[in-house]
C-alpha cells in the first residue's frame, strides 16, 4: 500500500511540476512577444523622426547631435529586433547552428575581428537574460519621450530640395550614414570669419581607405548652399598639386573645375585629395595662392595619414567605419532589397553571420548583398557563410589581420569563390579607382568570379563595384593566378616570418 501511495503522489507531483513549468514558459513566450511587439511600434516611431529630419536643412548643431543619437538608437534597436526574432522563429537545424557558432568561436579566439564575432553571437545570449531587452525597451521608451521637443524644434527648419524619386528606392543610390558629418562640414564652409582673419579656413578630413571620404565631399559639393556660395569648386590630387604660376588663376588651371558660377564674390572652395602625406613645401606654394583669393575661401583636405591634421585651421573630421548595427542596417537594406528580413525568416541569421564577417566594408556589403540577392536559397547563403568564414579564417591565419584590412593597406590577399577547389588559387594584387563616366571599366566583375560564372585566366583585372552616386567611382582589381602548392609555401614564409 505504502508502494502505490508513493508512486501516485510522485506521479502527481511530477505532473504538477510539469505543469506549472509548462504555464511559466507560455508566460514568458507571451511576455517577450509582447515586448517585441513595443520594440517595433517604438522603433517605427523613432525611424520616422529620423526620416523627417534627414529632410531638413538642420543647421543647430545640438539638434544635429540628437538626430545622431536618434538615428544610433534606431539601428541598435533593429539590430536586436531582427536578432530575437530569428532566434524565437529557430531557422535552421541545430547541428548546423552549432557548427556555425563552433567556428565562430574559434575564429574569435584567434582573430584580431573579435570585436564584430562576439557582437554577432551576442543577440543569441539574449536569449537567455531578458534584462537586455528590457533595457532596449527602457532605452527606446526614453528616447521617444525626449523626441517631443526635437520634433517641435524641426517644424522650424526647411525641407531640403526633394531630389529624385529613383534615389530612393535601393540603398546603393543615396549615401548612408553620414548625416551629422555631411552638415558639419556645410557648416564649416558657409562659416564668414572676422575682418581680418586668413582668407581661408581649412578642414582636414580623416579617415582609412575606402570609408567614405571623397563621396561624403563630393554630396557637400552638389549642395545648393554650396554652390551659391562659391565661386568655382576646384579639385586637386595627385600631379595636380604640382602647381605652375604665382597668381590665383594656377588652382583652377591646375586642376579639375567641378563648379563654376558667375559670382563676382570670387570665394574660391579647393578640395585636396591625397593618398599619402603632403609635403610643406606644396602647402606652403599652395597656401601662397590661396591668399590672393576672396575672403571667405575654404580648403578641404582629405587623407588617410593623421600627419594632415596639422594643416587643418579648424578640428579636423575622422571618418570611421560603421558601427556593427549600422553595418548591419545598411547590408541588410542591400541583401533583402524590396522585402525585410522578416519575409526571410530562415534568412535572416545567416545574413547577420555574413554582415559580421565583412568588417563594415562597403564595397563588400555591395558584392556580397548582391551575391545573396540574386539567389534566396537558405542552402545557398550557408554555403556563401561557409566560404567567407573559410576566407576570414585562412588570411587571419597567415597573416594576422583580416582581409579587408590588408587590402586596406595595399597587401594582396586570396579571393574566394563559390565553387572552392581547384589547384589554381586567384590572387587579388591591389584595388585603385577610377572615374567610370571618363574611363572604360572591365566587363569581368568580381561578382562573376567569385560566383563561379567566369573564371579569369593568368594576369587580369575585373571589376569589383561600380558606385551609382558621386563621385561614380568603379573600383578595379588587378589580380594573378597562383598554384596551390606555391600558396602553401607562402603560407609558411609568413609563419615564419611572424615568429
Amino acid at each position: 500500500m505504502e508502494v502505490i501511495v508513493s508512486a501516485v503522489l510522485g506521479d502527481i507531483i511530477s505532473r504538477s511540476v510539469s505543469f506549472l513549468v509548462d504555464r511559466y514558459h507560455r508566460l514568458q513566450a507571451g511576455g517577450a512577444e509582447e515586448s517585441l511587439q513595443r520594440l517595433r511600434r517604438l522603433l517605427l516611431r523613432v525611424q520616422a523622426t529620423v526620416e523627417e529630419a534627414e529632410r531638413r536643412q538642420i543647421t543647430n548643431q545640438a539638434m544635429l547631435w540628437q538626430l545622431e543619437m536618434l538615428r544610433n538608437d534606431m539601428y541598435r534597436g533593429y539590430y536586436m529586433l531582427d536578432a530575437l526574432t530569428c532566434i524565437r522563429r529557430g531557422e535552421g537545424d541545430a547541428t548546423a547552428k552549432d557548427e556555425v557558432s563552433d567556428r565562430s568561436l574559434m575564429l574569435c579566439r584567434f582573430s584580431p575581428v573579435k570585436r564584430l564575432c562576439l557582437s554577432a553571437r551576442a543577440p543569441k545570449n539574449m536569449v537567455f537574460d531578458g534584462n537586455e531587452l528590457s533595457k532596449a525597451l527602457c532605452c527606446l521608451e526614453t528616447t521617444v519621450a525626449d523626441m517631443k521637443e526635437f520634433v517641435v524644434f524641426l517644424k522650424c527648419y526647411p525641407l531640403l530640395c526633394r531630389q529624385p524619386c529613383s534615389s530612393y528606392l535601393s540603398t546603393d543610390m543615396c549615401m548612408f550614414g553620414r548625416h551629422t558629418e555631411y552638415e558639419r562640414i556645410v557648416s564649416f564652409l558657409l562659416q564668414v570669419g572676422p575682418p581680418g582673419t586668413a582668407n581661408f579656413g581649412v578642414l582636414p578630413v580623416v579617415g582609412p581607405a575606402r570609408v567614405g571620404k571623397s563621396t561624403l565631399v563630393e554630396h557637400v559639393c552638389y549642395d545648393g548652399r554650396v554652390r551659391g556660395y562659391f565661386s568655382s569648386i576646384v579639385f586637386l590630387g595627385g600631379d595636380d598639386l604640382q602647381l605652375q604660376g604665382t597668381e590665383a588663376n594656377a588652382l583652377q588651371d591646375s586642376g579639375v573645375v567641378k563648379y563654376r558660377n558667375s559670382a563676382s564674390h570670387g570665394r574660391l572652395l579647393v578640395v585636396v585629395e591625397l593618398i599619402g602625406d603632403l609635403e610643406k613645401e606644396i602647402w606652403s606654394r599652395l597656401c601662397s595662392l590661396l591668399s590672393h583669393m576672396a575672403h571667405g575661401s575654404k580648403v578641404i583636405v582629405t587623407g588617410r595619414s593623421e600627419r594632415i591634421m596639422r594643416f587643418g585651421t579648424t578640428q579636423a573630421l575622422r571618418l570611421n567605419a560603421l558601427p556593427h548595427e549600422a553595418y548591419w542596417y545598411f547590408f541588410k537594406m542591400i541583401a533583402f532589397r524590396d522585402a525585410g528580413p522578416e519575409d526571410y525568416s530562415e534568412l535572416s541569421s545567416i545574413a547577420m553571420e555574413i554582415a559580421a564577417e565583412l568588417n563594415a566594408s562597403f564595397i563588400n556589403a555591395n558584392i556580397i548583398g548582391t551575391l545573396l540577392r540574386a539567389n534566396l536559397s537558405a542552402r545557398f547563403w550557408r554555403k556563401a557563410l561557409e566560404r567567407i568564414r573559410e576566407f576570414t579564417a585562412k588570411h587571419v591565419l597567415m597573416f594576422g589581420e583580416h582581409p579587408v584590412d590588408l587590402m586596406r593597406k595595399g597587401r594582396p590577399i586570396y579571393l574566394w569563390r563559390m565553387a572552392g577547389g581547384g589547384s589554381e588559387v586567384l590572387v587579388a594584387n591591389g584595388v585603385h579607382q577610377v572615374c567610370s563616366p571618363q574611363q572604360d571599366v572591365p566587363k569581368l566583375t568580381l561578382l562573376d568570379v567569385v560566383s563561379g560564372s567566369a573564371i579569369p585566366r593568368g594576369n587580369c583585372e575585373f571589376l569589383a563595384w561600380k558606385s551609382r552616386i558621386p563621385p561614380y567611382y568603379s573600383y578595379l582589381v588587378s589580380c594573378s593566378i597562383m598554384t596551390s602548392r606555391r600558396m602553401v609555401v607562402n603560407k609558411k614564409r609568413s609563419r615564419l616570418q611572424s615568429v
